[in-house]
């Protein structure tokens, strides 16, 4: 478990004082795939360095697994850093060693026995599907296979935490997904604790359990991916929400509405329901599908539908009390009557 307690992280430059981490406390469960979001300069870097204390924080305290890691010193924190694998943007990679090379390196670091080195490497290729890699060089990879390597450098020393510093913004987006899909088996098989940064809502959507979103060194809003994803609370949580799921409705087609537009939050199983060919049948209003889609977040249903009620303005509102007597939430977006 990784406990992030009021963690505040504070760079000096020449003319003042710039909070990069403000007062952030979190709680990770073990074997959570937990996401931080948010744009450049949000602060989101520092913290996940701050976790491993490549930066130490100017306060607060960083826990895993119930020991402090900013009362740790010397070796001891250089051990207690082992458990905990960080996986790059941009590889970092050594060009001159091959790819078997690059894994070595870091089991020599980690003191690991000349004599088991090499059948932990070509476990970890294994594990990321590059058995057949090991003697070529990093030139010769594509940038999928570069970030496979360094998943396998990463778990080299079997962390219990994973750190993913925007993994897959280097990424097009068909290897982004396969990458993705490595790092949720790992987490599956491994059991290992994933703790990523991204300002990619896609990549929080495919594998995250749950996440966070920052904003100015702090984080403004937490919770499951799902729940976001239903009930964004705050403005910048629902801007990077429309990046993925958009109900944009074109104002001329506004003008042309006769009643009432209203967008429908379908959850769970109640998305695979006919609420509304059921509404239709039993209450004399019309429906006009304006925008909809199903999304699935951690294989749970998640349905957004915009639609035109038309008829009497009783009537409508019996179709909206049934529907949310069905389970869904209705919001009124626009009314025309």
């Amino acid at each position: 478990m990784l406990h992030i307690q009021n963690v505040t992280k504070v760079y000096q430059t020449k003319k003042k004082k710039v909070v990069g981490v403000d007062h952030v406390s979190l709680t990770i469960e073990k074997g959570e795939v937990f996401g931080i979001v948010g744009y450049s300069g949000a602060g989101k870097s520092s913290l996940l360095r701050c976790i491993n204390l490549l930066e130490r924080p100017t306060s607060g305290n960083i826990l895993v697994d119930g020991t402090d890691l900013t009362k740790l010193k010397g070796e001891n924190l250089r051990r207690a850093r082992l458990k905990i694998g960080m996986i790059f943007q941009h590889f970092y990679l050594i060009s001159q060693k091959t790819v078997g090379e690059n894994i070595e390196f870091a089991l020599k670091a980690a003191e690991m026995p000349s004599n088991r080195i090499q059948a932990r490497v070509k476990e970890l290729l294994a594990m990321v599907g590059l058995e057949e890699k090991i003697d070529v060089y990093p030139a010769q990879l594509s940038g999928g296979q570069k970030q496979r390597v360094g998943i396998a450098r990463a778990l080299a020393n079997n962390p219990s935490i994973l750190l993913c510093d925007e993994a897959t913004s280097a990424l097009d987006p068909k290897t982004t997904l396969s990458i993705l899909h490595l790092l949720k088996k790992i987490n599956r098989e491994l059991d290992i604790t994933i703790v990523l940064i991204t300002h990619e809502m896609n990549v929080v959507k495919e594998i995250c359990d749950r996440m966070c979103v920052m904003q100015d060194g702090k984080v403004i809003e937490e919770g499951s991916v799902y729940d976001i994803f239903a009930n964004p609370q705050e403005l910048l949580t629902n801007e990077f929400i429309s990046s993925v799921v958009s109900f944009n409705i074109p104002e001329v087609v506004l003008k042309e509405v006769k009643g009432q537009v209203v967008k429908i939050l379908f959850k769970g199983k109640v998305a695979g329901q006919g609420i509304i060919s059921d509404t239709i049948q039993q209450f004399n209003v019309q429906g006009n599908f304006l925008h909809g889609t199903i999304e699935y977040i951690q294989e749970q249903a998640l349905g957004i539908f915009i639609m035109e009620l038309i008829g009497q303005t009783e009537d409508i509102h019996k179709a909206i009390a049934y529907i949310e007597t069905r389970g869904a939430h209705v919001e009124v977006l626009h009314n025309a009557i």
